[in-house]
């Protein structure tokens, strides 16, 4: 299926920096806000400040279980995104509200867009599982062909597609909204931080294959439809399709996914280089081709080792193309506006072509590296076991079949996790999200104490 534009609406941008939180019953005026603790920053503070992210400093970015000090994990990654994220937010703010003047007329800043973007780009892996992509596709196989199969006759299409192809996105979603006993609606973030964090508002089901970057995964659980429903309306974000749970991104997702694609792209590189999967002479051939017109020869020179060099070509890369992604936003803002521009940014900026290199070298040498995949297949196996035995004994124990290592091993479920709910789907979505929630190390760990 193909992605057919339209011009029939126009998103707003007023609607889009909303700074609405879930439970309000007022409406919450820009120029009201106190500047010392502005409302876009607090959801920072409450991102960083949260469980779910503190996890992330023991999860897999790239080498999963590194013994080395200097490899990224998702936390160094997530703050690094979020940095980047800051400045691409603020050199397209500036652009936005030179066009929209009504905007700063409202009280709205280049700062809004940059605190914006950079707390949706720190949560934006929040939700993922341990041991990188590899942890989803392990809860989704254990559920395609492992013991999970049991399951599906008892679930509708949606559900068992939520599980069967387990989404990061999707339970980083439900991380920041959920309601629980005392606590309503999660980390209570803006809903222009949450519109920025859905790189994918659409629900599972219907699959469609389509070339809409919006259509590429999913982002929201059958749990989470009411709220997102709820969010999409506030933001005046447009349905793609009639009838269908699937909207056009908010404009500032694409700079959330810029940062994290410049990020991953760059410094993911600079880790296989660090750890010589990469030789020197060949990362700087690539690298000196984004850099080039920026490259001070004489500064370069002087660099006596390695690490200070590939470190010099690196910030100069990220820097190269930040500018470059802000760029192709502002170009296209009318066409992201009305939902007609169905491509990353960065797959439209001058460099793509070295992207492209620099990624499949990246593949080639780092994430199909025997150390990256023997300890993926230890993660996957780890992960494996673990929904085993934890689907087994929930569900057991609500039949009241529990067994005592049954009633053991679910003692040790957080307390949050610990409401054993009538309904089958919200049991296993209960045991997969405390699964993705934990580190690496403590699945390994824990799957070493209860065998």
């Amino acid at each position: 299926m193909t992605f057919e534009c339209t011009k029939l609406f126009i998103m707003n941008w007023k609607q889009l920096l909303s700074l609405q939180r879930f439970g309000d019953t007022e409406i919450r005026h820009r120029h009201l806000q106190d500047e010392t603790r502005l409302g876009f920053e607090v959801d920072y503070d409450r991102v960083i400040f949260s469980d779910s992210f503190r996890s992330l400093q023991d999860k897999t970015q790239v080498v999963p279980l590194s013994d080395a000090d200097f490899v990224h994990t998702r936390l160094t990654h997530s703050l690094e995104v979020s940095v980047v994220g800051r400045t691409l937010g603020r050199i397209v703010g500036q652009q936005v509200l030179h066009r929209h003047p009504e905007l700063v007329k409202d009280g709205y800043k280049f700062n809004d867009f940059g605190a914006i973007v950079a707390a949706a780009a720190l949560a934006h892996d929040i939700g993922n599982p341990p041991f990188g992509h590899s942890g989803e596709r392990a809860i989704g196989d254990f559920f395609k062909t492992g013991n999970g199969r049991q399951y599906k006759i008892q679930l509708t299409a949606a559900q068992w597609e939520d599980l069967a192809n387990f989404e990061g996105n999707a339970n980083g979603f439900r991380l920041l909204t959920e309601s629980r006993q005392g606590v309503s609606g999660g980390l209570r973030l803006s809903y222009a931080t949450l519109g920025a964090f859905m790189k994918y508002p659409k629900i599972s089901v219907p699959v469609k294959k389509t070339n809409h970057i919006a259509e590429k995964k999913f982002g929201v659980f059958q749990t989470d439809v009411p709220f997102f429903k709820e969010l999409s309306t506030a933001l005046g974000l447009q349905p793609i399709r009639k009838d269908e749970l699937v909207y056009y991104r908010h404009p500032l997702a694409y700079l959330v996914e810029a940062a994290d694609d410049i990020c991953y792209s760059i410094i993911d590189f600079e880790d296989g280089i660090n750890l010589g999967l990469i030789s020197e002479d060949k990362a700087l051939e690539y690298l000196l081709n984004l850099v080039r017109e920026n490259l001070i020869k004489e500064k370069y020179n002087a660099l006596k080792t390695q690490k200070d060099r590939v470190s010099y070509l690196r910030a100069l890369a990220i820097q190269s193309l930040i500018f470059e992604a802000a760029a192709v936003f502002i170009e296209h803002e009318d066409a992201i506006l009305q939902g007609n521009f169905p491509h990353a940014l960065l797959d439209k900026c001058r460099f793509e072509a070295q992207l492209t290199d620099i990624i499949n070298i990246s593949v080639d040498k780092i994430y199909k590296s025997k150390e990256v995949v023997e300890k993926e297949i230890n993660g996957y196996r780890v992960l494996t076991n673990l929904l085993n035995v934890f689907t087994s004994a929930i569900n057991r124990d609500y039949e009241g079949k529990a067994t005592g290592f049954d009633r053991l091993v679910l003692s040790l479920l957080p307390d949050e996790y610990r409401i054993f709910k009538d309904s089958l789907y919200e049991r296993l979505m209960g045991i997969c999200s405390f699964i993705a929630g934990m580190s690496d190390r403590y699945a390994i760990l824990l799957n070493d104490k209860i065998g």
